[in-house]
């Protein structure tokens, strides 16, 4: 009976630790033993498997926090576009205000001119917004499907 143990430092948590034990069988004939050697085949494709599923689920679980940290941060820069993009609309609505009451005060074809251009500034801002309004209704719905796979993910695995 041949027996190789290798050393592993219990402590040590980022190394693999493997000890093989092998005992060789030989026939009458003097070859090693079918039946011993699939054993071992199969020992060993379980163990690469089991290597295998925990490396993927540990790359899946990094790629989950990753994709959910620069979620998160698009969400950050859209609440803050949002909040610009409002103040900005809020500022164009008491220009059109201040504007109007030019107009009424003094029509001259400069003022009317460049009221005009205001209000077509006002419709584009207006415009931007609601798309930012409806990009980050997307984003949330993203976000919250991502939170449901998570949790789904980890009960999944909590349970196996």
């Amino acid at each position: 009976m041949e027996t190789s143990k290798g050393s592993c430092d219990s402590t040590d948590q980022s190394s693999v630790c493997i000890s093989v034990e092998a005992e060789r069988t030989v026939s009458s004939n003097g070859n090693k033993d079918s039946n011993e050697i699939n054993s071992q085949e199969h020992k060993s494709k379980t163990n690469t498997e089991d290597e295998i599923n925990k490396s993927s689920d540990a790359l899946a679980k990094g790629l989950s926090t990753m994709l959910a940290n620069v979620i998160r941060d698009f969400d950050s820069k859209a609440q803050e576009t949002l909040k610009s993009q409002d103040q900005l609309n809020s500022a164009i609505d008491r220009l059109t205000r201040e504007l109007d009451q030019l107009l009424e005060d003094a029509p001259l074809p400069f003022i009317m001119q460049h009221a005009a251009k205001i209000s077509g500034v006002k419709k584009r801002v207006s415009s931007l917004n609601s798309l930012l309004k409806s990009i980050q209704r997307r984003i949330d719905n993203m976000d919250r499907m991502l939170s449901v796979g998570v949790l789904q993910e980890k009960t999944h695995s909590g349970s196996s």
